[in-house]
């Protein structure tokens, strides 16, 4: 009878640098005192609330194909990725999962860049509507779980240019 030997599981070191990778990744994204009118873009949301501030990489969907498209078929998504989708004039949002293959959180924002309700963890692949209610002028879908890790809630604030100059966060200062 041999003997077995343990072995360390393969990728542990990888898996642990790439966690500590993407925590630090989180962590250079907060930042202090006011968010400087040249961090506010299209490609960019700034999410503002008692947490402190979280700043992210963001795919415009501003067209009905666009939004129709959404995050389906993508396997994976960056940290502090996701996709912001703009309607105008405010609606009431209606999402679903269908085809999306990753976890999301689905923030609904009025006019102004307020927070009206989160929408956590939505399944991948289902197609139960998540009803984001009326007044909606964005969505920002971000990794499933983010928002709760970060901290930010309801009434928390997003800085984008879409949100024009009467925002509670307007991107000019």
């Amino acid at each position: 009878m041999g003997s077995r030997v343990a072995r360390k599981p393969q990728g542990g070191r990888k898996r642990v640098t790439r966690h500590l990778a993407a925590a630090l990744a989180a962590v250079l994204f907060f930042c202090g005192g006011a968010v400087r009118a040249d961090t506010c873009s299209p490609d960019r949301a700034t999410v503002q609330g008692a947490f402190g501030r979280a700043a992210f990489h963001v795919s415009v969907a501003d067209t009905p194909a666009l939004r129709r498209q959404g995050l389906m078929n993508v396997s994976q998504m960056p940290t502090m990725s996701g996709m912001i989708f703009l309607f105008d004039p405010p609606t009431h949002a209606v999402f679903w999962m269908h085809d999306t293959l990753i976890p999301l959180d689905m923030l609904f924002i009025d006019s102004t860049g307020r927070i009206l309700r989160i929408a956590a963890n939505a399944r991948p692949m289902d197609d139960t509507p998540i009803d984001g209610g009326e007044g909606v002028r964005a969505v920002v879908e971000i990794n499933g779980g983010m928002s709760a890790r970060l901290g930010i809630a309801p009434g928390d604030l997003v800085q984008h240019p879409a949100f024009g100059a009467d925002a509670a966060l307007p991107c000019d200062g």
